[in-house]
């Protein structure tokens, strides 16, 4: 079930028989010349999504712009300050709490993010340590592409060429959401050099297409429905763990 697609009475009801929800979280930056700008946010939000279908979990709101500053040399790309984001994380899961929902589960898909929502989760347990109290609700965070199954099919897929950003099992995920923004772009080199970079002017000097490592020119709509369907099955399986309850709902076979 889809938090922003429900009326209240609806979470009020889903809320008496599970207290999870699951957080899609992304960012907004350049994924090369043939990925698309929402890229890291388009795939935890189609995977998470497809899962709350299948299982009848509910799944809230997609935090779309992460930590990106190193992508501003890039048109389009969108970043927070780590401060910014961890006070507007700590805004979203007191709100959540505030109704009762003790298990919050972030579907990840940006690396870059992954520092800051630590920080994050610090941050709001740190107020239960100072006033000396238990915490009521844990908090989990997950990088799609480490949910079970889904490295072994990337090598499968893409045994050359997946490289580290821009990847093509990334940009095939966004062309199975969305196959009417399939992008056909030449790239050169086929393959993006690796290596490292600090601030986006250095980034944008090191690799100036965007890619790093990476041929997305491998990706397809059909690759990307079989990560998602791979992605969505552990999701479940791994948030009915954290949530303590099976899903609420029977996939239909």
């Amino acid at each position: 079930m889809l938090l922003h697609h429900a009326a209240w009475p609806e979470v009020d009801a889903y809320l008496k028989h599970c207290k999870g929800i699951i957080i899609p979280i992304g960012s907004t930056e350049q994924h090369g010349p043939n990925g698309l700008v929402g890229t890291d946010a388009i795939c935890p939000e189609v995977i998470a999504a497809e899962a709350g279908a299948d299982s009848g979990f509910l799944v809230g709101p997609t935090f779309n712009v992460g930590i990106a500053q190193h992508h501003l040399g890039f048109a389009g790309s969108m970043t927070l300050r780590p401060s910014t984001m961890i006070a507007v994380l700590n805004d979203w899961i007191e709100s959540l709490t505030r109704h009762g929902i003790d298990r919050i589960y972030f579907l990840n898909g940006h690396g870059g993010n992954i520092t800051t929502i630590n920080a994050a989760f610090a941050e709001f347990y740190a107020n239960f340590s100072l006033d000396g109290a238990a915490c009521p609700v844990k908090l989990k965070q997950r990088n799609w592409w480490e949910l079970a199954g889904i490295s072994d099919l990337s090598r499968e897929l893409f045994p050359v060429g997946e490289g580290m950003h821009a990847t093509a099992s990334e940009i095939s995920v966004t062309y199975y959401a969305h196959p009417s923004a399939i992008k056909s772009v030449e790239m050169t080199p086929k393959i993006a050099p690796v290596g490292g970079f600090t601030d986006a002017a250095d980034y944008r000097r090191t690799f100036p297409d965007g890619r790093i490592g990476s041929d997305p020119s491998q990706a397809t709509p059909e690759k990307g429905q079989r990560l998602v369907e791979t992605a969505k099955r552990a999701l479940i399986a791994e948030v009915s763990d954290f949530f303590g309850t099976r899903p609420l709902v029977q996939a239909a076979e």
